[in-house]
């Protein structure tokens, strides 16, 4: 998703200096995902807390988080053909995201549930969730996957507000997953959401969105090439993080 798409999702929410802000933006596009808050409330002659309550109506986390998006943006629009680079690109934004991103909220909630369980919305999905179930299992702190919509829906009647869920879904727009998701949230059970990084359903319904940038690109024969790599790298992130938070907590 572009950013013209993303304003044009949320162009109801926006007001005329929101606009005035996106309108630099979109016209120093270049310039604006190398500058930090400071420097695009000086350029737009806007405040610091109007350009954080726009991407906000943009349903991103915060600036650092729209930075990232943009410089993801540039990324994907590179048809270069380069397949390598294209790669790079992605673990690199992935990285830089992830750095930004305030992990201790979510490792405390997985430190204190009671059961967690792991969804992946497709083949290469649960092969993310089977590592994930590994490394968890290093820590004695053990996962259980569901392995497929069935599975959900049986598991889901057992599940108690103490339990947390974790979702991997490449687009994050996946109709099947809505009504679970909703049920989740109707019953209070926390689930944190692994998507690709754009706007999309499932990171906007989670209390906790952890996003990888992967990008499509195309062979020559015009067949797609999608790396699930970002994907694994961010939740072996999460898994570190969940090692150092849960001794920090042992030693306390």
């Amino acid at each position: 998703m572009s950013l013209e798409e993303v304003i044009n999702t949320y162009y109801g929410e926006l007001n005329d200096n929101d606009m005035h802000i996106l309108k630099y933006i979109l016209n120093h596009k270049e310039n604006c995902r190398d500058m930090g808050i400071n420097e695009l409330a000086d350029a737009t002659l806007a405040s610091r807390s109007s350009i954080h309550r726009l991407t906000k109506k943009l349903r991103f986390s915060g600036y650092s988080e729209f930075k990232v998006f943009l410089k993801w943006e540039e990324a994907n629009s590179e048809e270069t053909g380069d397949y390598m680079q294209q790669l790079e690109n992605d673990i690199e934004v992935t990285l830089k995201n992830l750095g930004s991103l305030h992990f201790e909220p979510i490792c405390e909630k997985l430190y204190h549930a009671g059961r967690i369980f792991i969804y992946g919305t497709g083949t290469a999905q649960l092969t993310c969730a089977r590592e994930a179930q590994r490394l968890f299992a290093l820590q004695q702190t053990f996962v259980t996957i569901i392995y497929d919509k069935t599975e959900f829906e049986s598991m889901l009647k057992a599940m108690v507000p103490e339990d947390i869920v974790i979702i991997i879904s490449l687009s994050g727009d996946t109709p099947s997953l809505i009504p679970h998701v909703q049920q989740l949230t109707a019953r209070g059970i926390t689930f944190i959401s692994i998507t690709n990084l754009k706007n999309n359903k499932l990171a906007q319904m989670s209390p906790f969105s952890i996003y990888a940038a992967t990008s499509t690109t195309h062979s020559n024969n015009g067949e797609e090439i999608v790396s699930f790599i970002p994907l694994t790298i961010a939740l072996e992130t999460l898994f570190r993080k969940y090692i150092s938070y849960k001794e920090e907590q042992i030693e306390k």
